[in-house]
């Protein structure tokens, strides 16, 4: 290894082997003492034409971000943070060109991925916390969103366990969307509300288009998704909750246009997509309990599976036949077994599919500190069903 800091090359940690439960292909991209983690799974972080992904590692006694080739396992180092300065978080990458966003304290902060120079971009509001952000469609904008900083009223620390976590949503606190010229120039507040917002996801497709949450806990949130127009501010419900559903964890699919989702209705658990719109809606009944799902289109989603069921698990949906069926899914088929503890954010699993929809991306730690994986999707009916699994447990 080469002496760490920018641009410094580190040796491959990457180990390939078959996993020992569906014998599907494992590509473990790291393997350092320390954690290591990949992006949230609604903010894809490939660069390099698909090649090289982003991810978090703790090295020499501090957080930076590296490059990792996912065909080499060859590792560079992107940033040097003095481990005294604020941690790094919120990371994002800019569509169309080779760029990433994060939060370093409260900057907003641009990562060149070819020259590895950085520059700020945005300072968030004294008293105001959150670091969330995304670029637009077309790359010249990042929307950006904070909130009250409450952590002087009751103790919160969201990423351990999610402490605080209902009483900022019983708090209501006032938040902010921001939306802040990439190339230079002044910010501009597009939406403003006494709620807890979060999950800010630009459209891959639409520059004027994202969605927010209504953060807390899904069952008391009065409506979860909502869609945001940046050009005039105006909000709106996406897939209105009715009485007694929890519905969240709204992403983008590869379209730009729909949005998936999944919860749980009074009839049980539902997986379904919307167009941003509120039309074309397609929801099924969903078997199957984990944490974070994912998918390329409503073809096939990707779980996380859970602490007692530690499997990355795969669905496949089926339209409505001519028997007057409705739409469905098959599943669930077993991909991986993790292991995952999911102690913290850190190690939650988070896949995430490629944009092509061959490979989904993962952080698990079966050894003790979280490492980034790749795995490769075979044939859906080559995997093994979770029942079966488990009975031969």
């Amino acid at each position: 290894m080469a002496k760490t800091g920018v641009g410094a090359r580190w040796e491959s940690e990457l180990a390939v082997y078959q996993d020992p439960i569906s014998g599907a292909t494992i590509h473990q991209l790291t393997n350092y003492k320390g954690h290591s983690n990949h992006f949230y799974f609604t903010y894809p972080c490939w660069y390099d034409s698909g090649r090289k992904i982003v991810f978090y590692s703790d090295r020499d006694n501090r957080t930076n971000l590296f490059g990792v080739d996912l065909i080499t396992g060859g590792i560079v180092q992107l940033t040097d943070f003095d481990p005294a300065q604020a941690a790094v978080g919120g990371l994002s990458k800019n569509p169309v060109r080779e760029e990433v966003y994060f939060y370093r304290g409260g900057v907003l902060t641009a990562l060149d991925l070819v020259t590895l120079e950085t520059r700020p971009l945005y300072t968030r509001p004294e008293g105001y916390v959150g670091g969330s952000s995304n670029a637009t469609a077309d790359g010249k904008y990042i929307c950006a969103g904070h909130y009250k900083d409450l952590s002087d009223q009751f103790m919160i620390d969201l990423g351990h366990g999610y402490v605080g976590f209902r009483e900022i949503w019983a708090a209501h606190p006032p938040s902010t969307i921001v939306k802040i010229p990439i190339d230079g120039g002044a910010s501009e507040v597009v939406y403003e509300e006494d709620y807890w917002l979060g999950h800010f996801n630009c459209s891959t497709k639409l520059p004027d288009i994202m969605t927010f949450c209504h953060e807390g806990p899904w069952h008391l949130v009065e409506n979860r998704i909502w869609g945001l127009n940046l050009n005039t501010g105006e909000a709106w419900q996406i897939r209105p909750n009715a009485p007694d559903e929890a519905i969240g964890h709204e992403y983008w699919l590869q379209d730009g246009e729909h949005i998936g989702y999944h919860g749980r209705t009074p009839s049980g658990p539902v997986y379904g997509a919307i167009r941003y719109d509120n039309t074309d809606q397609v929801e099924a009944p969903f078997e199957g309990h984990c944490w974070h799902f994912h998918s390329y289109m409503l073809d096939l989603v990707v779980g996380d599976g859970d602490a007692k069921d530690p499997y990355l698990l795969l669905w496949r949906f089926k339209e409505g036949g001519s028997t007057g069926d409705g739409p469905s899914f098959e599943g669930p088929k077993v991909l991986v077994w993790h292991r995952g503890s999911f102690h913290t954010q850190r190690v939650h699993l988070h896949p995430c599919f490629n944009d092509n929809g061959t490979q989904i991306i993962y952080t698990a730690d079966p050894q003790g500190y979280g490492q980034v994986f790749a795995v490769d999707v075979p044939a859906f009916e080559t995997l093994p069903d979770l029942a079966d699994v488990k009975a031969r447990s």
